[in-house]
Order: structure tokens, then C-alpha cells, then sequence
């Protein structure tokens, strides 16, 4: 599979061929079209053509690639060829693993901000199991930084668009000494959001963001070796996401809303409670590449990595409580930390045997406080609201009104020590295979404290939505331990690797066929309202078998790039979300949910058939389905949704665009247009929560002076105004509308110094 299209548009050289990308996709330096893995690179300045900011954005850039967004970033998680892990527990780790500089992210969540100063993103699709391992059953996406320059440079960006949000970037980079450059970036951006809150009649405009930080780099290049410090500070505010009310959730609730839903065009919401994401995070990241004997090189990767993500949350979507009709608010604390260090010894790569071996440590710290609290009421001794028809909880009337509340406290340690080795042998110029495999050992323990939920106003013993009356040790009688405290851990040894038969049909034309074996380590099913024996249980790791075909050609003198990939890939033991019914609140359960198959083609195709003019396709069709869900354990009865589909799993996406630089007088021109069309998915398993169809259509003009210092660019994103939307939860009760579902236009003005 090739690098993606647009990657390719970033700067089209003088004679029309198709630039070519470097990639480490093998930890080694490599051109895209040599490595026989389904690799999208996508460079840092296709990105800002395109207006991605940050790694939500990818979807619209890779076809094959899906995102979850989540009421917070700790929730989200990203979704590949249809498969990846949608879980809410802290002890269980993404499908889809995420390496920045080396270092692997120990939660989706921690990538999920701004994407600031990165040279390229690289997405590998399928199981990566023996370089990179950690966490990448389904795929890997891997972010590397823009580098010193042994120049002067500054670039400073401003931006603004019609919907209120505003952003602002400065970076400077040049030499510090002999042999060594830096590099310093600032940014800072604002967002008021896509929906209006009603509530209180303040008409506050919410799921916005106010994200700032900065990043430093030092490079190292002398003779014996190089050397990469980076340094990184990251804060945001967000007051997202909060769910809209999509169809009717009866007439008095109807009424309490004062919204008429309005499916995929609804806009508004009237929450007492603003639904909040807050993420501060920092690290340091060292990577050391040393020249050694024989022209091999020995490298280093070490990295540390501290992330606090708070939630607060309002689970009814009710401006308040009424009878019958309880209140819900979550506020909850994620602490991470983690370290890794990795090793490497790489043979010289022009050579018939290449090789590399290494060793990999890695080690996370998680806890989450979390805490739930209700109000309720059966009756009230206050009148019926006339215009609602609902009678509002008397909230000084402790007698007849509840105040259920409970917290937890959870503490999760991950560790995980590999060896690995690869290696490729050329028969021929034209004729390569490549062995390789990986051994890993995981460990996973945990304790989870939470007492029966209580009313706060009284101390006693209460339920309410969401809420448990029983501890976490769970009931004696249910098999628990009968107190507040569950604990539990498990190991796991596995052993994963990859065959790949590689052939150069002509001079710009290779074909490979490959066998990857993936792994994702155990899990357990720690969230709030965990509670033995039932989530004590370990979950098991979770493997894949992918058997993969494709081609990566270039013909006519380069002008066109035309690359194509088919797979299919089974999974056994894959780890899934079910959701559950407590107290009339729904609530997740991690578990093994069975084996499941995602099977397709991709392909990607460009044409440069004059200067300055690039046609661009990539489309994706991915057929994932549960093939066996374990079924009932009690009768043995085979599951309902055996052969559904996976959730956000739409069988097809694909992006049709076009790229044009010419002069313009005493300017240079750029034009950019692109439309992507994603086909219908589901929301969770079963098939449930259904999400429409979509296309997007979105395109930009820009204008430079010959040198390209400054630059002006005008974009308009959604140009047909198509509504859609992310997720369908609770029958269309609760959808979440992005922000790209309406129109906008922008502005942005750089300006680069040398």
C-alpha cells in the first residue's frame, strides 16, 4: 500500500514526478515504496493543506482509518480496517497502538491533542507485531518530529475562521553550536464550540476547546553518532462533547429540554452540568543513533511520559431532575504515567542480508478517581410544572428526594519486556524475504476500592442510575469477598512475527505477499462500577492473523503512483465493549468477546500529468464482522450477533482531490479541492446505532509571494452543509454532532524567515 496522496501534493516537483517520502515504518530509513507494509505517510505540510490539526483528523486523509470520539479524550480510541478497542476500563490497552518519536503512547487518549512541528505521520495497517509490538494488533500510527536546521528559520501561523475558533503557532530552529541545532515551538488555539446550551436561559455556546503549549528539541550530529532530546508541555480546557437530543425522549421530557430534536440537524442541548475534558500532559523523550562496528549502528529510545485527563460529565442530558427522572453527574481524575526504554543494533542496509535485533522495557502507572452522584425522587412535594408537565425534585425535601453518590479509586500497573529480530535476505537484486518475530511477556495487576453508594444526605444505603449497591469485592452470596476492595492480577508470554515474499517486477514496480501475527496484551475490566467476581476475571490477550497481497508502482516517468493492497485478518479473543443496564443507566463490560474477520482491498492512485497538477484518489472497502461471539455461558446458546458487523466499521470511505500550483503574475496560486464519502456504520455491536452515510466536501486557495515567505490561504470546509453524525447512542437519544458536520470558512496567514 502506498504512502497516502496527499502526502505526495505537499511540494510537487519542477518536472511533475511524484515526491518521494522516507519513512522508518522498519525503524530503518526506507522509501515508502520499498516497504512491503500497507503504509499511509502522510508529511506535515500536506496535513496543514489539508487543515488537519490533530490526529481526530487523519479519517479524512487515510480512508481506511476510523475515529471514536469519546465524551473525553481518555474514552476515544482509533479504528483500523474496522477493528480497534473501545473500552472505558483503564487496565485494558488500544488495538491501534501510537509511537511518537519512538515512544509508545500507553493509552489512545494521550495522542488525541494538537499535532504541533511534526515532519510526517506514518499509518501501518495490520498487525505490527514484531519491530514495534506494544499494543498494535490492529495498526500502528507513528508521529516523528521535524528536526534543527543548520540555518536560521522562523515561521510564525495565524488563523481564524467564521465559527469562532483562533489559532496561533511560532517556531524557531537554527544552529546552537558545532554539530548541534534546536528547535522551539509555541501555540495556542481557541474554539467556542458547535452547540448551544440552553440551560438556565444563558445560551452558552459549548464543545469548544482552548488548548495551548509548547515543545523543544535538540539535535546532535557529530561524528560517532546523533542524538534527539524533545521536551514537551501540553494543556487544554475543552467543554466537550456533549450528546444532543436527536429523537423524542417522550412529551414531558420533551418539554423540560424546551428542544425539538431534530435528528442530525440538532443543535442545541440544556444540560445543568457542562460536559468538560480537561488534559495537561508533559514529556521527555532521548533517542540516540551510534555508529559501531561494521558500519552498524546501535540506537536508544527512551522516553517519559505524564498525562492527567479529568472528565466531568452529565449523564441524564436534563437541565434537572423530576420524577421519575433522575439526575446524573460524573467527575472523574485519570493519572498516567509511564517509561520505556528500547534498543536496537541495525546491519548496514546496503547489503543481501539486513538485519536488526533489539530488546524493549516498558512500564505504566495508571489511577482514576472517579466519583457518580445521583438525585432522585418517586414523589415530590413540589407542583407540576405547567409548561413542562414534569414534577421537578424538591432538592431541600431529604425526605422524598435521594442523593445517591459513590467514588472509586483504581490503581493499574502494566509492565512489558520483549526481544526481537528481523531480517531480510535478497536472492536476487529483484528478490527478497524477510523473517521476523518478536517475544513478549506482559504483566497486569490491579486494586479498585468503592464502597455501596450511599445518600449523601443522610449516610444510608441508596441506589440510582448507574450506581451499585454493592461493593467492589462484590456479595458473598454472588461470589465476591463481601467488601469494598477487588484485586487482581495475570501474566502472559506470546510470541508474534511475520513472513514477507517480496519481488521487483520491473524497475518501479514491486509486489509481496505477507503472513503477520499481531498481539495485544491481557486486560482487565476496571472501571467505576466494577465488581467481582464478574470483572475480576482476566481478559485474555487478543492475537490476529493477517495475510496480506499488494503492489506499489510508478510508471509513465512517475507521473502516476498507482499501489493496491488486499487483506484479511482474524482475531481471536478480541477484547470488546458490551454495554449493560444498571439502574436504568447504561454501563460498559469489557470482555473476551470472541473471534472476529476483517477482510478488503485499499488502493491509492495519483497522476501529475503537468506541472503543478496532482490527481489524487484512495479509497477503502473493509468488511468486519463478528465471526463467533462466545456464546451464553449458562445455556451455550450461539450469540445474536454472530455475523454483524463491528462497530464504526463502514465498509467503504474514499477521497477523490485535486492539488494545483502555477504562477500568478508576481504571485504563486494554490489550489486544493477534495470530496470524501464515508458509507453506512453502526454506532456499538449488534448492529446498533445506526450512522448514516456521508460525503464532505471541502476546498482552499492560496496565494505567496515567488519564495513562498508569506502565505495566505482562504478555505471553506463542508462546502454542501451535509449534517452528520459521530456516534448514535440509545436509538438517536444521544448523537454526537462534529464540528465539521456544518459549513465554515478561514483564514490563515504564515510567514517563514530565514
Amino acid at each position: 500500500m502506498s504512502a497516502s496522496l496527499l502526502a505526495m501534493m505537499a511540494a510537487m516537483p519542477a518536472h511533475a514526478q511524484i515526491e518521494e517520502i522516507i519513512v522508518t515504518a522498519q525503524k530503518v530509513k526506507q522509501n515508502v515504496q520499498d516497504v512491503p507494509i500497507a503504509i499511509s505517510a502522510v508529511t506535515g505540510e500536506a496535513m496543514a493543506r489539508a487543515g488537519a490539526k490533530s490526529l481526530e483528523d487523519i479519517a479524512a486523509i487515510v480512508p481506511s482509518v476510523t475515529f471514536r470520539k469519546g465524551t473525553t479524550n481518555a474514552n476515544s480510541a482509533i479504528v483500523m480496517r474496522g477493528v480497534g478497542t473501545i473500552s472505558f476500563s483503564i487496565a485494558a490497552e488500544p488495538s491501534v497502538s501510537t509511537v511518537v518519536d519512538g515512544v509508545v503512547l500507553s493509552r489512545s487518549g494521550q495522542s488525541f491533542l494538537d499535532l504541533v512541528d511534526f515532519d510526517r505521520l506514518e499509518v501501518l495497517r495490520g498487525p505490527q507485531g514484531t519491530l514495534f509490538g506494544k499494543n498494535a494488533s490492529a495498526g500502528l500510527v507513528n508521529i516523528v518530529s521535524k528536526g534543527g536546521t543548520s540555518d536560521f528559520e522562523a515561521e510564525a501561523t495565524v488563523s481564524g475562521t467564521t465559527d469562532e475558533e483562533y489559532r496561533g503557532r511560532l517556531t524557531v530552529s537554527g544552529p546552537i553550536a558545532q554539530n548541534l541545532t534546536g528547535r522551539i515551538t509555541g501555540f495556542y488555539g481557541n474554539f467556542d464550540g458547535n452547540l448551544t446550551n440552553i440551560a438556565g436561559g444563558r445560551n452558552r455556546t459549548v464543545n469548544g476547546y482552548e488548548h495551548y503549549g509548547a515543545r523543544g528539541l535538540l539535535d546532535y550530529d557529530g561524528e560517532g553518532g546523533r542524538l534527539r532530546l524533545i521536551a514537551d508541555y501540553f494543556k487544554s480546557n475543552d467543554d466537550c462533547c456533549a450528546e444532543v437530543t436527536g429523537v423524542s425522549r417522550g412529551t414531558v421530557i420533551d418539554r423540560e429540554l424546551g428542544i425539538t430534536p431534530q435528528g442530525e440537524d440538532t443543535r442545541t442541548v440544556n444540560q445543568n452540568l457542562v460536559t468538560r475534558s480537561l488534559d495537561r500532559q508533559w514529556s521527555i523523550t532521548l533517542n540516540a543513533d551510534i555508529d559501531t562496528f561494521a558500519d552498524h549502528t546501535f540506537s536508544i529510545v527512551t522516553g517519559y511520559r505524564n498525562w492527567r485527563n479529568t472528565e466531568i460529565r452529565d449523564g441524564d442530558f436534563l437541565p434537572r431532575a423530576i420524577v421519575g427522572t433522575g439526575e446524573l453527574h460524573d467527575h472523574g481524575t485519570v493519572n498516567t504515567e509511564q517509561v520505556s526504554a528500547e534498543v536496537r543494533l541495525a546491519s548496514p542496509q546496503n547489503q543481501a542480508l539486513t538485519y536488526q535485533v533489539g530488546g524493549f522495557l516498558w512500564y505504566s502507572h495508571n489511577t482514576q478517581d472517579f466519583t457518580r452522584t445521583d438525585i432522585t425522587c418517586s414523589s415530590s412535594t413540589l407542583p407540576v410544572d405547567p409548561a413542562t408537565g414534569g414534577q421537578p425534585c424538591n432538592l431541600a425535601d431529604t425526605a422524598n428526594t435521594l442523593f445517591p453518590t459513590a467514588s472509586s479509586r483504581s490503581n493499574v500497573a502494566f509492565r512489558n519486556w520483549a526481544l526481537f529480530g528481523q531480517a531480510t535476505y535478497a536472492f536476487t537484486p529483484g528478490l527478497r524475504l524477510t523473517l521476523g518475530g518478536r517475544y513478549t511477556h506482559d504483566s497486569l495487576s490491579y486494586t479498585h476500592y468503592r464502597a455501596p453508594a450511599i445518600n449523601a444526605a443522610t449516610g444510608l444505603p441508596a441506589t440510582g442510575p448507574g450506581l451499585s449497591g454493592v461493593g467492589a469485592g462484590g456479595s458473598i452470596a454472588g461470589g465476591g469477598n463481601g467488601t469494598n476492595l477487588s484485586e487482581g492480577g495475570t501474566s502472559a508470554d506470546n510470541f508474534s512475527g511475520k513472513a514477507v515474499l517480496q519481488y521487483d517486477v520491473a524497475p518501479d514496480v514491486m509486489a509481496y505477499a505477507s503472513y503477520t501475527r499481531g498481539y495485544k496484551g491481557p486486560a482487565f475490566n476496571v472501571f467505576f462500577n466494577h465488581t467481582a467476581p464478574t470483572n475480576s476475571t482476566p481478559i485474555d490477550p487478543e492475537t490476529s492473523n493477517s495475510y496480506e497481497v499488494g503492489f506499489k508502482s510508478r510508471f509513465w516517468d512517475r507521473k502516476v503512483q498507482l499501489n493496491a493492497a488486499a487483506f484479511l485478518v482474524d482475531y481471536d479473543g478480541f477484547q470488546a465493549n458490551n454495554f449493560l443496564l444498571l439502574n436504568g443507566a447504561v454501563v460498559t463490560n469489557l470482555t473476551n468477546a470472541g473471534t472476529v474477520r476483517s477482510k478488503g482491498f485499499e488502493v491509492d492512485a495519483t497522476f501529475a500529468p503537468v506541472d503543478g497538477l496532482t490527481l489524487r484518489a484512495s479509497a477503502a472497502y473493509a468488511d468486519a464482522r463478528v465471526r463467533r461471539f462466545n456464546p451464553n455461558p449458562l445455556t451455550n446458546a450461539p450469540d445474536a450477533r454472530d455475523g454483524t458487523r463491528l462497530p464504526l466499521a463502514p465498509k467503504l470511505s474514499y477521497t477523490l482531490g485535486a492539488d494545483y500550483d502555477a504562477d500568478a503574475g508576481p504571485l504563486k496560486l494554490y489550489l486544493s479541492t477534495d470530496w470524501r464519502h464515508v458509507s453506512k456504520q453502526f454506532s456499538d455491536l449488534g448492529e446498533s446505532g445506526p450512522i448514516d452515510p456521508y460525503g464532505l466536501w471541502n476546498a482552499s486557495v492560496g496565494f505567496s509571494d515567488p519564495e513562498d515567505r508569506y502565505r495566505l490561504t482562504f478555505m471553506v470546509r463542508n462546502i454542501l452543509d451535509a449534517s452528520y453524525v459521530l456516534l448514535n447512542t440509545s436509538s438517536g437519544q444521544r448523537l454526537m454532532i462534529p464540528r465539521d458536520a456544518d459549513r465554515y470558512a478561514g483564514v490563515t496567514l504564515r510567514a517563514r524567515f530565514r
